[in-house]
């Protein structure tokens, strides 16, 4: 008994160390195969570190070149500014307030050129006319949002160049707005 026991403990070793070094391979491909992971993305970062170095510069200089061009343009925007043709004051019922909403207004028109001046000037009547409609036909929701102001705005800007025939107007300015 004590022989067979002590074969039955050989064996078991034996079986073991047999084990082992096919673990001990298996183990081993794995470390390599690991290894070359971790260079082969090491590598990969080094590259791309290294072929950005070159381009910022490039991205800098495109910044500069862009915000150059951008203030020049502004600069140009701003000399191109149009006269202002200031209109009288206008004082409107709003749309569904039943005369318990009144709006008032100051406007200015910037148009472009000195004919049209004069075709505004003589042409104030239609354009209060078609300013007065507009106006009275928004409700306070309408005009109490930003939104609602630039759409005004660019609503009474549309309609008075439809029948302005020597030039346009290009901005349309509140410069007081008030309602209750």
């Amino acid at each position: 008994m004590a022989e067979d026991k002590a074969n039955n403990v050989e064996a078991t070793q034996a079986a073991a160390s047999g084990s082992g070094e096919g673990k001990s391979k298996l183990l081993m491909g794995l470390v390599v195969v690991n290894m070359l992971v971790v260079f082969g993305v090491g590598f990969m970062l080094w590259k791309s570190k290294h072929s950005q170095v070159a381009d910022p510069s490039k991205e800098i200089e495109q910044v500069i070149e862009g915000e150059k061009k951008t203030q020049q343009a502004e600069k140009s925007q701003s000399e191109e500014i149009g006269k202002v043709v200031p209109l009288e004051t206008f004082i409107v019922n709003l749309a569904g307030s039943k005369g318990r909403k009144v709006l008032k207004v100051n406007m200015e028109l910037e148009v472009k050129g000195t004919d049209v001046v004069q075709e505004i000037d003589n042409r104030k009547a239609q354009i209060r006319d078609f300013i007065i409609i507009i106006l009275s036909s928004k409700t306070f929701e309408e005009v109490s949002t930003k939104e609602g102001k630039d759409n005004l705005r660019n609503e009474i800007k549309d309609n008075i160049n439809t029948f302005l025939v020597k030039g346009k107007v290009s901005n349309v300015y509140f410069t007081e707005l008030i309602y209750n």
